[in-house]
Formats: structure tokens, C-alpha cells, sequence
């Protein structure tokens, strides 16, 4: 769907992996479409096309902000954009998680993603136990107030602007929106895609003033909302966008939009050039 509109715009669309890495400086953009993170050849990928003066979503410094919680954290904190009380921890500051946030609450990997690196402990016991083994990988990670809701906000944000708007329900009987088992097998909740001009404004407001914190491409802003107001749980670089999920409001608008979006970037970029 992106190349079908990507073309329709007069854009040369071309898929290309990992192998291609050699290749980059032939195109005008790059669009990343893959699981990003700092140690994965996505990071390498987006560098290099920033380098080489492409138009890069998402672009190395979006990548390293999102992928870090604790930045995420700390940046939501001094813009005071609400989010559930939060904790940067440390093996000097364990025994502040209990007074400070109660239990249950929620340990995070600084590089979590898609409910991976993630955990909620009940008690002190699984405190101590989750938290030695994840600052046995991280010298810091982050614990958030546990805030109990039935789904979760997704709104999509480019450019600074609200693009879609979801409702990730939780799997049954679970605390997520995925459930994964031993093998890796995933499981997933329902989902509710409302157009952006139905969804609550102040849920749309924090949305795009928190993706604004990370730059300018485009973003996920998890957010819940509890009595009535909006937490900011997570920004991610490379938000899902799925055939009948994400867009099953726009539906090709929706790719047809952000298309449009690199074709304006590249026309401003090649402006700039021929000013020089």
C-alpha cells in the first residue's frame, strides 16, 4: 500500500533489505519499516542515509530517543507532559520503588519495545528479584505507577500532527495489549481505529506535544487514560501501521498522506540545495 501510493505521487518506490546497505546514496529518502533499535542494522541503516543528505523516517536521532525510556522519562518530566509517576532507577535507589510507586507497578528495560523488556511485579519479592536481573543488563531502568485501564491510546503522529487514532484493548485475562508465551507465540487484544476529529482533544493535544519532544518524523504515543485524564506511557519511533487496523478509518489516505510527506520533505531538502 505505501509503494502503490508512493507511486501514484510520481515517486519511485523500491524495497530493499538489509544486503542493500551499500546502495543507500542511490535513493532520495529512506523509510524504515522494521523493528528499530540502537544495536540493529535499522540504526545503521538511518545513519548513513542522514549522512548521505536523504530524507530518513526515522532518522537516527528519533531511533536513539525513543528507544531510551529513560530520556523519554526525564523529557516528559521537564515539559511536564502528565505520565504515570515514574522512577529512573538504579542499583543505589531499589528500595525507593516501593514507598515511591506502590505495588503493583511496572519495571521497564530502557530499550524495551512492543511489551518486550517489560514486567509488572506485585510485591517486594518480585521486585528484588526483577530488578537484579534487569540492572544485571542496564545499569539503569525505569518503574511507572501501575494504572489499570482496559485498552490503550495509540494515536500516530507526523510531522507534529494527529495521523490516526486506536484503541489497543488488552488480551483477555492479561495486563497488556500482547501476551507472549514461552516460545515466543504472541497474543493479541482487539482493537478500535476512531477518526482523529472524534477522538477527546486533550488526548490528541498530548499526544503530538510528547512526539514533538522526539522530532519531527513519525511516531506512536501509548497513552491511558484514567479519571478522566491522559498519561503518557511511551513514544515509539516505527509505529504499526497494519492493512485494516491503523487505517481502517483514512483507509489509502492514510498512506497516500505519508507519502506526500517525503515527497514535500525531499522537494524542500533539494530547495535548500539549490539556494546553497
Amino acid at each position: 500500500k505505501f509503494v502503490k501510493a508512493g507511486e501514484a505521487l510520481g515517486l519511485g518506490v523500491e524495497l530493499i533489505e538489509k544486503d542493500n546497505y551499500g546502495r543507500i546514496a542511490e535513493f532520495d529518502a529512506l523509510f524504515i519499516r522494521e523493528t528499530t533499535a540502537v544495536n540493529h542494522h535499522t540504526f545503521r541503516f538511518a545513519q548513513r542515509a542522514e549522512a548521505e543528505g536523504l530524507v530518513v523516517i526515522d532518522d537516527p536521532e528519533s531511533i536513539l530517543r525513543c528507544t531510551n525510556k529513560v530520556y523519554l522519562a526525564e523529557s516528559l518530566e521537564r515539559h511536564k507532559i502528565p505520565a504515570p509517576k515514574t522512577l529512573v532507577v538504579h542499583k543505589d535507589n531499589v528500595d525507593q520503588v516501593a514507598p515511591t510507586l506502590g505495588f503493583p507497578c511496572i519495571l521497564k528495560q530502557p530499550d524495551s519495545a512492543f511489551s518486550a523488556g517489560v514486567c509488572k511485579v506485585e510485591n517486594a519479592e518480585e521486585l528484588a528479584t526483577m530488578s537484579e536481573k534487569m540492572l544485571g543488563h542496564s545499569e539503569l531502568i525505569i518503574a511507572q505507577a501501575w494504572l489499570p485501564t482496559t485498552f490503550d491510546w495509540r494515536v500516530g503522529v507526523l510531522g507534529g500532527e494527529a495521523l490516526f487514532v486506536c484503541k489497543y484493548f488488552m488480551v483477555k485475562r492479561h495486563w497488556q495489549i500482547i501476551q507472549r508465551d514461552g516460545s515466543g507465540k504472541a497474543d493479541y487484544g482487539r482493537f478500535e481505529t476512531i477518526p482523529v476529529e472524534l477522538a477527546p482533544r486533550a488526548l490528541v493535544r498530548v499526544a503530538e506535544k510528547a512526539s514533538k519532544l522526539m522530532g519531527d518524523g513519525l511516531y506512536g504515543a501509548d497513552i491511558k487514560e484514567a479519571n478522566g485524564k491522559f498519561y503518557v506511557i511511551e513514544i515509539n519511533d516505527n509505529p504499526n501501521i497494519d492493512a485494516g487496523v491503523e487505517d481502517a478509518t483514512l483507509k489509502d489516505k492514510l498512506y497516500t498522506v505519508i507519502m506526500r510527506s517525503f515527497l514535500e520533505r525531499i522537494e524542500r531538502k533539494k530547495a535548500g540545495y539549490a539556494d546553497d
